[in-house]
């Protein structure tokens, strides 16, 4: 799926001073350090974000790596590099290309943690895809699992924590290339830096708001069919930050009436509790 907590930055800069912020997230700084330049990065958010910046540069040195990955906490604010004028006689120039994510790349999930299934106690539904499954579930989505849960099935959180980012103005679901920035979802960060992610809810489907601090099996959402997707059913992963924007799934646990699920499977029905 197309990642929606990402974006892109790839700006063609001279050697002054220079803010470029996007999406009220993250900003790159250019400070003009008499002929050399500090790149610094900011969040301006209240939630940990991992970016990675790759710099190309003429008649610049770049100290240290020309690609870095780093996470910034709230608020935080650090040096990416320093680009040292090569040739005083030259005038240096440069371009950079930034992608960013919410969440920790560091972040040390338990894994002995037990979720909650994210639909209703009581309630079960069949599993679409598990983990691993060759359709689409590989790679950075080896851990995610989709649920056949018909549209405006309330979808409950399957783990505590705070609300970080909210999409529900789509009413678009499709399987052409680039349908996945037509999904609905909520991203939710859990206190150990890994992210709760429930997608291709319908649109005005959310009912939380970011900042709010959600309950273990707390009603969130309205399950829709937007994005990718050729069906209704709700998209849920537990996923770590890792570079160039991108995050990787997890794998996790759920408690069910049944017992302890260690791998959903394709086809089964798991009941909540």
């Amino acid at each position: 799926m197309i990642r929606q907590a990402t974006a892109a930055i790839a700006v063609m800069l001279g050697s002054s001073a220079l803010a470029d912020c996007r999406d009220d997230w993250i900003c790159v700084d250019a400070v003009d350090q008499g002929g050399n330049v500090e790149l610094r990065a900011k969040n301006l958010q209240d939630y940990p974000v991992t970016y990675t910046l790759r710099v190309r540069t003429h008649f610049f040195n770049v100290a240290g790596p020309k690609t870095v990955t780093r996470t910034l906490g709230p608020q935080e604010s650090a040096r990416i590099m320093m680009l040292n004028r090569a040739d005083e006689r030259s005038e240096g120039h440069y371009r950079y290309f930034l992608e960013w994510t919410v969440g920790d790349k560091d972040a040390a999930h338990d894994d002995d943690h037990l979720y909650a299934l994210p639909y209703a106690s009581g309630k079960s539904y069949r599993v679409l895809q598990g983990y691993g499954s060759r359709f689409s579930h590989n790679g950075l989505e080896a851990f995610a699992v989709d649920f056949d849960m018909p549209d405006g099935t309330p979808v409950h959180a399957a783990r505590a924590g705070v609300v970080a980012r909210v999409e529900e103005s789509h009413s678009i679901g499709c399987w052409e290339d680039g349908c996945g920035r037509y999904a609905n979802y909520i991203v939710i960060l859990h206190d150990d830096g890994t992210t709760g992610e429930y997608y291709h809810l319908q649109k005005d489907g959310a009912l939380v708001d970011v900042g709010d601090h959600v309950a273990r099996g707390q009603k969130i959402g309205l399950s829709g069919n937007t994005g990718h997707t050729t069906m209704p059913h709700l998209h849920f992963a537990v996923y770590r930050a890792t570079e160039w924007g991108n995050t990787q799934s997890i794998p996790v646990r759920f408690r069910s009436a049944d017992g302890v699920v260690m791998r959903p499977r394709h086809g089964a029905r798991y009941q909540a509790t």
